[in-house]
């Protein structure tokens, strides 16, 4: 009997799916049959798989935001309007409206996960790089050239992000550890929101202007090369457990083409939506927060910046909890509605209150938390883990085009109308939010509720399939 071909680091996720009883499994002796280095048990992939899998974004996040937390000082020392500054986070999102579909799309059919997560981690610290060495010579075009590079990379190693972790954990805690990579990341965030500024002021003692603003923009060019350490090392944890666990090839016939696009389900399609239509809410609000705190609720820039990362500070914690809660009583859909609802509160309440704003920034990251853990695992559930980079790259393209253009829609509408318009243009969102999330929630009810079963029936189900594939 022939032996089934092994993959390489070159075989791309479509053509291995794991096999956990397959009888041809490699004996493991001596340290590599312990827990911590079998691939198969809960210390492994816990320790260090997923601690790599979540600082995979890591340096990404940091510096996406590098612009929100310096934000009174870009605009200084560059001499730039709110709507040029804003046109560095459009310039990041711009290359994902089509890169990043195409990124999830190559990691399916070519590159695999494994070598895309490390392509696409250079682009992210190159592009930091070129950014930085714009502000050291005070050019702003080759400062939008850096976001442009960087954006071309950030997005579709989300994607690679999001594939690995469907890889290791489907069927096991998946919420929960989309809780937790999403936690990590937004530890990235948050310690950007609260270093950066005291990090230029140091710089600043002794260099000034937009060299002293180059220089600690290469701090995050650090972290960048932090993440990429990160991708390659996961890398060959990986490669290691296809090769112990004999994770099989499928045939050419089953790969991902790109016309499959078109058979998505319709729920993947409103899950997108719900997508762009809640994060451009969520992401340029926080770019443009910190002037805003600072006119309204007559903050200090320090303090601004505390209450602008609240967001972030708050999901780092709360995104495994309830990543967790959502693994024990499912209920993805009803889940995410709440945190649509919640969020249109809270700006709300910082639209037409003076309340004060580490209130509404506090619930606003709970809200954040509940979304995004019962959200992104959902398409795990509907597209088979073949097509799952090419869909979650669409996701996130699509998301990229909304904030693409609400990033600049946002710095105009400040520019020409205040902020009181601009609270009103994000709760606008997040009603096309809100009727995307009940539209998903009667379709779904209407073939079966797979995506809003409790975590109980949702075991049940799973069941009853392994046991139809056992008789066939």
């Amino acid at each position: 009997m022939a032996s089934k071909p092994e993959p390489d680091e070159k075989t791309p996720l479509s053509q291995v799916v794991e096999s956990n009883n397959d009888d041809s499994e490699e004996e493991l002796q001596g340290c590599s049959g312990t827990a911590p280095c079998n691939p198969k048990s809960c210390l492994h992939r816990y320790f260090p798989v997923l601690v790599l899998i979540c600082f995979l974004s890591f340096g990404s996040y940091f510096c996406y935001d590098n612009p929100a937390a310096l934000q009174d000082t870009m605009i200084r020392e560059l001499d730039i309007s709110e709507g040029q500054f804003m046109a560095f986070y459009s310039f990041y999102s711009w290359p994902n409206v089509v890169l990043c579909m195409f990124g999830g799309y190559l990691i399916d059919r070519l590159f695999g996960v494994r070598l895309g997560a490390i392509i696409f981690g250079l682009f992210v610290t190159v592009g930091q790089v070129i950014f930085a060495l714009g502000s050291l010579f005070n050019l702003y075009s080759l400062m939008c050239v850096g976001r442009f590079v960087f954006g071309i990379g950030g997005e579709s190693l989300a994607v690679a992000q999001n594939t690995y972790a469907v890889k290791w954990f489907q069927g096991k805690e998946l919420n929960m550890v989309f809780g937790l990579q999403l936690s990590f990341s937004r530890v990235g965030s948050t310690v950007n929101m609260n270093v950066m500024q005291p990090l230029y002021n140091y710089i600043d003692q002794n260099i000034h202007g937009y060299k002293c603003l180059g220089i600690a923009l290469f701090v995050g060019a650090g972290m960048c090369v932090f993440s990429l350490i990160c991708a390659i090392v996961l890398s060959f944890f990986d490669k290691r457990a296809d090769r112990v666990l004999k994770r099989k090839q499928i045939s050419s016939e089953e790969m991902i083409k790109f016309r499959d696009i078109l058979t998505f389900p319709l729920s993947t399609w409103l899950i997108s939506i719900i997508c762009v239509a809640y994060y451009v809410a969520v992401f340029p609000f926080i770019g443009l927060g910190l002037v805003f705190f600072e006119m309204k609720f007559g903050l200090t820039p320090t303090s601004a910046n505390a209450v602008n990362s609240l967001v972030y500070i708050v999901s780092a914690v709360a995104s495994p909890v309830f990543g967790f809660l959502i693994d024990k009583i499912g209920k993805n859909v009803f889940w995410v509605i709440i945190g649509i609802v919640v969020t249109l509160g809270c700006h709300m309440m910082l639209a037409f209150s003076f309340i004060n704003p580490y209130v509404s920034m506090v619930i606003m990251g709970l809200s954040y938390s509940v979304l995004a853990s019962g959200l992104w695992p959902m398409v795990s559930l509907i597209i088979p883990g073949h097509q799952l980079g090419t869909a979650y790259g669409i996701m996130q393209a699509i998301q990229n085009l909304g904030l693409a253009v609400i990033a600049l829609v946002a710095g105009i509408i400040v520019d020409q109308n205040g902020y009181l318009i601009l609270e009103v243009f994000f709760m606008a969102w997040l009603c096309v939010a809100l009727i995307a999330g009940v539209l998903l929630y009667l379709i779904d009810a209407n073939k079966g509720g797979k995506l809003n079963l409790s975590a109980k029936a949702r075991a049940i189900e799973k069941l009853k399939l392994d046991a139809e594939k056992s008789s066939n």
